[in-house]
């Protein structure tokens, strides 16, 4: 092993050991243009038999009864003249295309068994398959309603208060749950209902994160059930997660693209570039490079085979990113309360992690976002410490980049601002130790930051990468946002950028007194906040703000007393639990 991978696996364990500690489908075969009844689009004919073995029907005969969809005359009609090519799929499945001005406008898939139009697309959904409702692409069997509904009831039973069934905590979980809409929509391959009804369920909860934030005025969630029940249910719910994993999931282009990128990082491969990845996931170097560092030792157990088969390695990471998460949470629980009370807390919370539907999603999906939740919680569980917090940023922002938006807010830490308490005493009129701790958390950012480039910086350079990724993410189009589907909002979406990028910066000065709650509830408004702006939004990403807006939930109201800890033999707890206490 040369220098420079050898720096590469170096790095990539490390930062893995740090995200642990601190706590599509294969590609079509070649298509060829075949003549029809429209001029053909390429042709290459002589490149694939007319009729392949175990077809049917050959290639002109597709494009035969492809013309006759009502699909394909809808889009004649609005378009005029277009080009028809044909393509091999498996299983026996002649793809036809048509395209208009070199973009492709309808697509048709022809059973070369039977002759008949298996399926036909237009608009979005000829570009985007995951816009086309396919059963199984993600969650598998988790979007079963009899999986999907008891686990939404488990989540609501154990969290919600049943002594005080109005209180205001309870529509903040039902808000959570209210994303199954859309999704009951985007399972039917309904984008134009589903993606809308996302953003009212964002907004209220910008709106509560920030009301949370800025007036220390939370929900003090506490629930009825008692602890142990929450703890056996939450052990169960983790085992039947795994489980569910195990026997029926598969790994989608997100998971892919860990597992190919640890496999290059450890061959000493440059991670970024045109042609860096297959011809099956080419866009996969789209990420930070410590996305890639963190699958390197899934992918040294169970090795890349250099297919997009049942990949072992995606499997295994998921399952990991998503443990570490729930180890996290009871530690913070730990942290934020005293002795039992911080227990119990962080019982709750690692339960709601595990029965909230959406935290499965990404599980069964085999993603990496619970690897970005992961991240942003250990900047949360290292909030005492500049060089911590500084640390956990950096590799959240060199995962996916919205972290970095983060960077101001964990700077200033639990106390904002760099001003003295006491200015009129005639001294430095800075705070000399809230310089020191900003300055400390810019070094660990910058330094952490720093050390994931090297192999990037020596192959291909941060000119490549910036391609690759920023400017590739920021120039992509896409139907899953309002955004997408009405480009004439974009005056909209540019002020709420701006809007947005106000907030994150005005954190580090206000609100000057906060909770280590409080500035969770700002980190996951932040989050939210920049996914309301996204050109492309999804499910998966609810689990970036999620743990922050689950600590925010304990942030008690001021209504209520701070309760003192009851001790070991109270059977009460919600009061055991100290989840509304301050």
């Amino acid at each position: 092993m040369d220098v420079r991978r050898g720096l590469s696996a170096a790095l990539a364990v490390a930062a893995t050991a740090a995200a642990a500690l601190a706590p599509a489908s294969p590609a079509a075969a070649q298509a060829s243009g075949v003549p029809g009844s429209t001029a053909p689009r390429i042709d290459v004919s002589d490149q694939l038999p007319d009729r392949p073995a175990g077809f049917a029907i050959g290639a002109q005969e597709a494009i035969r009864i492809a013309n006759g969809d009502a699909k394909v005359d809808e889009t004649r009609d609005g378009y005029g003249r277009l080009e028809a090519s044909a393509a091999v799929e498996q299983p026996a499945t002649w793809k036809v295309s048509y395209f208009a001005d070199d973009r492709e406008v309808a697509q048709v898939l022809i059973d070369a068994t039977t002759a008949t139009v298996r399926e036909s697309w237009t608009g979005d959904q000829v570009a985007w398959q995951m816009a086309r409702g396919y059963e199984g692409s993600f969650g598998h069997k988790l979007n079963a309603p009899y999986v999907w509904l008891p686990l939404c009831a488990i989540f609501l039973l154990g969290l919600v208060d049943w002594r005080r069934p109005w209180r205001l905590a309870h529509l903040d979980l039902a808000a959570l749950l209210a994303f199954g809409v859309s999704h009951v929509f985007f399972n039917r391959g309904e984008i134009g209902v589903s993606v809308p009804l996302a953003y009212p369920v964002l907004v209220y909860l910008l709106a509560r994160l920030l009301w949370i934030g800025f007036r220390g005025r939370g929900p003090g969630l506490s629930p009825s059930a008692p602890i142990v029940w929450l703890a056996i249910a939450a052990a169960f719910l983790v085992g039947f997660r795994v489980a569910l994993n195990v026997a029926d999931s598969g790994v989608i282009d997100v998971g892919y693209s860990g597992v190919i990128g640890a496999d290059r990082v450890v061959d000493g491969e440059p991670l970024y570039g045109e042609g860096a990845f297959p011809d099956d996931n080419s866009f996969g170097d789209t990420y930070g490079p410590v996305n890639y560092y963190a699958y390197v030792p899934f992918e040294l157990a169970f090795p890349w085979s250099g297919e997009w088969d049942e990949l072992a390695a995606g499997h295994a990471a998921a399952m990991f990113f998503d443990l570490a998460v729930v180890a996290m949470l009871l530690a913070l629980g730990r942290r934020l309360r005293p002795g039992r009370r911080g227990r119990d807390l962080g019982v709750v919370l690692a339960f709601a992690w595990v029965a909230y539907p959406y935290t499965d999603y990404v599980l069964q999906s085999n993603a990496n976002d619970s690897l970005v939740a992961a991240l942003v919680l250990g900047a949360l569980l290292m909030l005492s410490s500049p060089v911590g917090r500084g640390a956990m940023t950096g590799l959240a922002a060199l995962t996916k980049f919205a972290p970095l938006a983060l960077a101001p807010l964990f700077a200033a830490g639990p106390r904002a601002g760099l001003a003295s308490r006491d200015p009129d005493t005639g001294g430095d009129p800075l705070d000399r130790a809230r310089v020191l701790e900003v300055a400390l958390f810019a070094l660990a950012l910058v330094g952490v930051s720093a050390a994931a480039l090297v192999p990037v910086v020596l192959d291909p350079g941060l000119a490549i990468m910036w391609e690759r990724t920023i400017e590739q993410q920021v120039g992509r189009e896409s139907p899953f946002s309002i955004w997408g589907q009405e480009p004439g909002l974009e005056p909209l979406r540019v002020g709420l950028m701006v809007a947005t990028a106000v907030l994150a910066i005005a954190v580090a000065f206000m609100p000057r007194r906060r909770s280590p709650e409080r500035v969770a509830a700002l980190a996951a408004a932040i989050l939210v906040a920049l996914q309301l702006t996204a050109e492309h939004w999804f499910y998966l990403y609810i689990v970036w703000f999620l743990p922050g807006l689950l600590v925010a939930l304990t942030v008690p109201s001021p209504a209520r007393p701070a309760a003192r800890d009851p001790g070991p033999k109270t059977t009460d707890a919600r009061r055991a639990a100290g989840v509304g206490a301050s």
